[in-house]
């Protein structure tokens, strides 16, 4: 054992002394050891895979379309015979940080598999929302089952003032600036699909309906022709009438009492 620790020695020096920059030493069973151009040992298990390992770590990953967040996990329970049997349901909200967000709600026989399953149900439930800037155009109440929520828009500086779903969802679209309230119920899945649909009945300011663009009132046009005929139009309702000749004197004249 000696004489082969001296010959091992031996090659390694001669190596190094010789610029190897790699060399191998098999003794008499078989076995083999690597040698870098320093001497030290290495081979399979040494530092060169450790820093191929730290070097696929620092690779700069894809950026993600959707951020992801959890909002909320339950145990829930199925009674069955023999007893009950307990899966987990997972709430997850998903947004790009401008103008599109979702919300999933999914089960599974783990907290993995439901994450997952609710992360699928989200992407596909994307809407897209009308911002104003940094805030939403208008006021606008959503409701769904017993949950009511009410957002309101606010001036820049405000901050998203609401608690729990609501901020959540609304910190993963470009909304900065909102005033926000719980009403109803407090399930935190008709919450979370309260906000999404409060959010995708908003309407840009331009297709807002004020006192200027509002459609006129309904007003009747009377025509007469040279076939006799009296064609009554209602602009509003788009409804055309054909009346008499004599019916039209008779609306168009004044009354005797009124004459009187």
């Amino acid at each position: 054992m000696a004489d082969e620790n001296v010959k091992n020695e031996a090659v390694k020096n001669e190596a190094v002394t010789s610029g190897g920059e790699e060399f191998t030493v098999v003794n008499e069973q078989g076995t083999t050891r690597s040698f870098n151009k320093d001497g030290r040992q290495g081979g399979r298990g040494g530092n060169d895979r450790r820093q191929r390992g730290r070097g696929r770590r620092d690779e700069p990953q894809a950026p993600k379309e959707f951020e992801e967040v959890t909002v909320a996990i339950d145990r829930v329970a199925r009674v069955v015979k023999g007893g009950r049997r307990f899966r987990f349901k997972a709430l997850v909200a998903v947004g790009d940080g401008k103008n599109r967000v979702g919300v999933g709600v999914a089960k599974g026989q783990d907290v993995t598999a439901a994450v997952n399953k609710a992360t699928d149900r989200a992407k596909k439930n994307i809407v897209a929302i009308n911002l104003q800037g940094t805030t939403i155009p208008h006021e606008v109440e959503a409701k769904e089952t017993g949950a009511v929520v009410l957002m309101k828009p606010a001036p820049e500086g405000f901050g998203i003032v609401a608690g729990g779903v609501v901020r959540t969802i609304l910190g993963l679209t470009g909304i900065t600036n909102v005033s926000s309230k719980s009403l109803g119920s407090t399930n935190k899945v008709n919450i979370a699909y309260a906000t999404i649909k409060g959010l995708a009945s908003l309407q840009p300011k331009s297709e807002w309906v004020t006192r200027k663009n509002a459609p006129a009132k309904a007003e009747k046009i009377a025509k007469v022709d040279k076939a006799a005929k009296v064609v009554t139009v209602d602009k509003t309702a788009k409804v055309e009438k054909v009346v008499t000749a004599e019916k039209a004197e008779k609306a168009a004249k004044p009354s005797a009492k009124g004459a009187k």
